[in-house]
């Protein structure tokens, strides 16, 4: 009886242990690992260049690049250890970017002294419950509450609390910027880790039917990222070799539509040889590579509009915790606007209620 009771012991941790710590995925550690390693050469090199070809080379130009590598590696690091711990560190990591991401933004947007009571019910009830749902979203009845309990019971919460408070001066105004950071900041950005709880299949060319995807769901969040950080770096080269005519120079000064096109081409290029060679996603191999220039569009869309923010507000930047760059939500734009449109690109095409 005892060695029966012993294995039946051992089982039970074991299956605990396998809840905590999810098997590896090679090869999203692995891509990660060699992102990592590009980007540390590339910061190198860039410093070199500097140092070799400091009469020729643009100085502020090369500070401006590597203050985007060194961004993009912290956040390559911290993404790569969440994956690593498992789907319920990459969702509290999440959380936390969203709850500070949103702290910047209401800081630059101040509110009124009557809308406080509002913000408590938005950081501390809003928020969290949002990422519980994004843990449950690929259940389709509790994705129904995921996808709207922010942009529907969010909204109309947000006005009638104000409302409440009794004071009526610039209302559409305090209603507004509330509202929308609580789109950004946390609806939106919380579609990046519900990717890891998404129920997929895939088309089989050699059967011609649908088949369960059983890859783990990090290489969507990689897939993601990586799209989202080659559209910022190769618009930045594109901006500077070719860039012409600006897309709306009040709003930023740099952004060009020469930059902007050819930044998703390449997107959609560097999808399609990804997927060819790994098969990262669950998408055909043309299909990625729609997919990366729809992410690439996406996240220039996201920049442009928290340029536009930042200009109403005449400020510069968001925030301070990032080196090089001013703040989280100066690093994440580009990713909260690209994540629910993958998010749910990805569930509508792909979702296993396609192959009911």
């Amino acid at each position: 009886m005892v060695p029966i009771a012993s294995t039946i012991i051992d089982n039970e941790v074991a299956e605990a242990l396998k809840k905590l710590l999810p098997p590896i995925d090679g090869l999203t550690i692995g891509l990660l690992l060699i992102v990592i390693s590009l980007l540390v050469a590339v910061f190198g090199w860039m410093n070199w260049l500097k140092r070799r070809y400091h009469d020729t080379i643009d100085p502020a130009m090369v500070r401006v690049f590597n203050r985007r590598i060194v961004a993009w590696l912290t956040i390559y690091v911290l993404l790569g250890l969440t994956v690593f711990l498992g789907s319920l560190t990459t969702l509290c990591f999440f959380l936390g970017v969203s709850f500070w991401a949103l702290r910047e933004f209401v800081t630059m947007t101040p509110t009124r002294r009557a809308d406080h009571r509002t913000l408590f019910w938005v950081f501390f009830v809003f928020v969290p419950l949002q990422y519980v749902l994004a843990a449950y979203s690929g259940d389709r009845r509790w994705f129904i509450a995921f996808a709207v309990l922010i942009p529907v019971y969010g909204s109309l919460f947000i006005s009638a609390r104000i409302a409440f408070a009794g004071e009526a001066q610039r209302f559409l105004e305090r209603t507004a910027k509330i509202q929308f950071g609580l789109l950004i900041c946390i609806y939106a950005l919380s579609h990046a880790p519900a990717l890891l709880y998404l129920d997929l299949i895939y088309y089989d060319t050699g059967s011609g039917e649908y088949l369960p995807w059983d890859q783990t769901k990090s290489r969507l969040l990689f897939f993601l990222v990586l799209m989202v950080q080659l559209s910022d770096l190769l618009q930045f080269f594109w901006d500077r070799l070719y860039g012409r005519n600006l897309i709306a120079a009040p709003i930023n000064s740099t952004k060009s539509w020469e930059g902007l096109i050819g930044a998703a081409i390449c997107c959609g290029a560097a999808a399609l040889i990804l997927q060819w060679l790994t098969r990262i996603t669950p998408f055909t191999t043309y299909g990625a590579a729609i997919m990366g220039m729809v992410i690439s569009l996406m996240a220039i869309s996201g920049t442009m509009t928290m340029s536009a923010i930042k200009r109403d507000r005449g400020v510069s930047d968001y925030g301070t915790l990032v080196q090089g760059h001013a703040g989280v939500l100066d690093r994440i734009d580009a990713i909260c606007f690209a994540a629910p449109i993958f998010y749910h690109l990805t569930r509508f095409f792909l979702g296993a209620a396609v192959a009911d």
